[in-house]
Order: structure tokens, then sequence, then C-alpha cells
């Protein structure tokens, strides 16, 4: 889950893997599996880093020994 923020200026969290698409247009328009639409202050690209972020994240919290061996 990411945190990004409303037009409004409100946080909401949202599912990074029920994103169908993004969108500039030019606010930043999320269009999500379920055909809801999110619009949010944050840039297509800053979404981008962020999901990856958060997916290298999980990834290192899934196999926590291989990062650690590879980093000492």
């Amino acid at each position: 889950m990411i945190q990004l923020t409303r037009l409004n200026g409100t946080h909401l969290t949202v599912n990074c893997d029920l994103i169908r698409y993004m969108e500039a247009s030019p606010d930043t328009v999320l269009t999500m599996i379920g055909g809801e639409k999110l619009v949010v202050l944050e840039p297509c690209e800053a979404i981008a880093e962020i999901v990856l972020h958060y997916h290298a994240q999980v990834l290192r919290m899934a196999w926590p020994a291989r990062y650690a061996q590879k980093a000492g």
C-alpha cells in the first residue's frame, strides 16, 4: 500500500497492485482495476518511483537473509 495526496490535501492509502494505469491530464488520474478513478497531487513519475520502492521493500522483507548476505 502506498500513501498519496488528494487535490484537497487529504491523504489516502492506495493498493498499488490495483492501479490499472496512470495519466496526467493535467492532474494525475489513477484508474483502478475496478474502474474507479482517483485524482492525486503526485505526478505519474513520482508514483511510479513510490511503487518501485514499495515493491523493493516487499522483496527485502520476503528474503531478508539473501539481502543481508549481499550487503555484508
